[in-house]
């Protein structure tokens, strides 16, 4: 549907408490082309929508200014434990901060409440709270809110609460099904009444999304927000794109040993003060780069969060978003939905595994008409990445202009010095290698990004490894251009005693036995044992497999052979006719129809 020009908010017959907050706190003037449809399709034709709208457009605002205005203009007000609204975010993150903005909301209305439940804190918690204080607007992870349904609580009836619900919002719908949740979003569904208005809103269209507009929205209007780019450089003409026209999409190509001399480079020349983030491919990659960015750029204010931080990732989250400068360095965990202020640049280390989150990773800048940059870093081998994100996800990508990068050499040195002073060091950077080769194997463009076109060893010196770890992707790969560290590798200590005496205890016992301790009990790994044991049990495994095979092959044989006997031994064709014949003579005699002598004779018995 074509779109209506950005209107000015007094525009609209909004609650004075509403527009107060938006032009005293949000400072808005003028509303968004998603804010503009959204809420006038929500309001005044009282219909159910479907949003698609790029990332950065204003959606949190198009459902939330609705859904007050639903909730302040009922005839009956709503009381203490009534819902009114529920809002359902993929990420924890997200429903945090979709629970901020309307916390700043609420602070201009007296009697609307909201609470926020999330996963991976216990539920007794929130179903005390909600006992307790109620809630008009409930902000809701689709787990959560799935285990507060189903779940038998005494005195808890969050289902009875929801009858008068007047507006229900899927944000971020793409990514909620992408993530799995399409069963516990159908099982919300069966408890919400059917007399409500529905906002569903995404970035992206998938099927899965199309499906879903079917099962849970009636008759929707479908409000689609595409910004223009000004010329496709290929076809000469004006093209619709994904990414805000504000924002400034780069890349780069470098070799995988000077990745992160190149990063160390843009970052202090780019200047400090800047607000950055820097999404990594894997969550032990995130813990191992923020702790050497730290060694490398002592003065920098950093930042890290990942998916399996838990409850640490709010207090992190909150702290980067009230910083003034600084990089938050993460997974994908804060690519979708999350709206920090004033980020300057996303820096995508890696291309992201999943070709929309490249755009969504890019959107966390430049949102809302403010202008922001994002550079995704190549390696030569991924190359072709640059049409293939045009052709995909319609993103146009400018080269960076060259930058003189740091002593290669110097780097790699300072990272190596910092894993020798911490054996801790020395484990991560490890297991984030080989984190991001595992990860590398399963990328969704692995047609483009092919695993056997990596450069195992200039990799492995831009990861600043001490040494090659033992892994079946490296089995017969070229990894000459890598020098290893020639040292005893054994003698890197922890900085923590407690555990380096545990270590020293487990070396020990390894020296004297060929055992390591401990690792029997580890899921997945097997026991380490000397050299000469381990020879005398895989000739034991031999000697076992070749007795099963005998075992099988005798048994074979005897089968067949008694599969002989019982074939000679079965009844003939005569055989079978005499029994026929039998069988009618009994039954003639027994109808009276031959006499018993007669039967005698014919059975072949004697007088």
């Amino acid at each position: 549907m074509s779109l209506a020009p950005s209107l000015k908010w007094e525009s609209l017959n909004l609650s004075e408490p509403v527009l107060k907050t938006i032009k005293e706190h949000f400072k808005f003037k003028c509303m968004t082309p998603i804010q503009v449809e959204s809420i006038k399709n929500f309001l005044e034709k009282k219909k159910d929508v479907a949003a698609e709208a790029v990332t950065g457009s204003g959606k949190t605002l198009a459902f939330l200014v609705p859904m007050l205005e639903l909730i302040l203009k009922r005839s009956d007000p709503l009381k203490k434990h009534e819902v009114g609204g529920l809002i359902i975010s993929p990420t924890r993150e997200l429903a945090t901060q979709t629970s901020h903005v309307l916390a700043e909301f609420l602070k201009n209305i007296e009697g609307v409440t909201q609470m926020l439940t999330l996963g991976g804190s216990p539920i007794e918690t929130d179903v005390k709270a909600f006992n307790k204080n109620g809630a008009n607007i409930l902000v809701a992870t689709p787990g959560r809110l799935e285990d507060l349904l189903t779940r038998k609580i005494p005195n808890f009836h969050l289902h009875k609460s929801l009858k008068s619900l007047e507006m229900l919002v899927l944000d971020e719908a793409d990514k909620l099904l992408e993530l799995g949740f399409e069963k516990p979003i159908n099982t919300v569904l069966q408890y919400l009444p059917t007399q409500r208005r529905t906002g569903l809103f995404s970035a992206t269209q998938t099927k899965q999304v199309a499906m879903l507009v079917k099962a849970g929205l009636r008759n929707p209007i479908m409000v689609i927000v595409k910004e223009k780019h000004c010329l496709n450089p290929k076809s000469n003409q004006i093209e619709s794109i994904s990414t805000p026209l504000a924002l400034k999409n780069y890349y780069t190509i470098c070799d995988a040993d000077k990745k992160l001399a190149f990063l160390v480079t843009f970052l202090k020349k780019n200047g400090l003060n800047s607000k950055y983030m820097l999404f990594l491919s894997t969550c032990a990659c995130v813990e191992y780069f923020s702790i050497i960015l730290r060694s490398l750029i002592p003065e920098i204010n950093l930042f890290s969060l990942h998916g399996k931080m838990n409850n640490k990732r709010y207090r992190i989250f909150e702290l980067f978003w009230k910083a003034e400068r600084g990089i938050l360095i993460c997974t994908d965990v804060m690519a979708r939905g999350v709206d920090i202020p004033e980020v300057n640049w996303v820096i995508q280390y890696d291309p992201p595994n999943n070709a929309s989150s490249f755009v969504h990773r890019a959107g966390r800048t430049a949102r809302v008409g403010k202008s922001g940059s994002s550079l995704v870093m190549l390696m030569p081998n991924e190359d072709a990445y640059i049409h293939f994100i045009y052709s995909n996800q319609k993103v146009i990508l400018e080269l960076m202009p060259e930058l003189e990068v740091e002593n290669l050499d110097l780097v790699v040195e300072k990272v190596r010095k910092r894993q020798l002073k911490d054996r801790t060091i020395f484990d991560k950077a490890n297991k984030a290698f080989v984190s991001y080769i595992q990860a590398y194997s399963k990328h969704e463009c692995h047609l483009l990004l092919r695993i056997k076109d990596l450069e195992f060893g200039k990799l492995a010196t831009g990861f600043g490894l001490l040494r090659l770890p033992k892994m079946p992707e490296l089995k017969n790969k070229n990894t000459s251009d890598f020098i290893p560290v020639d040292m005893d590798f054994n003698s890197i200590k922890y900085q923590n005693n407690e555990r380096e005496e545990s270590r020293q205890k487990k070396l020990q016992n390894y020296m004297e036995t060929g055992v390591w301790l401990g690792m029997k009990h580890k899921k997945g790994l097997k026991q380490t044992v000397a050299w000469a044991d381990a020879k005398q049990k895989k000739l034991e495994r031999r000697e076992k497999r070749r007795k099963k095979k005998e075992i099988r092959k005798q048994m074979e044989i005897e089968g067949k052979a008694k599969a002989k006997k019982r074939k000679e031994q079965a009844f003939s064709q005569d055989d079978l006719n005499d029994l026929a014949k039998d069988i009618a003579l009994m039954k003639k005699f027994k109808n009276k129809k031959i006499s018993k002598e007669q039967f005698d004779i014919e059975f072949g018995e004697d007088v």
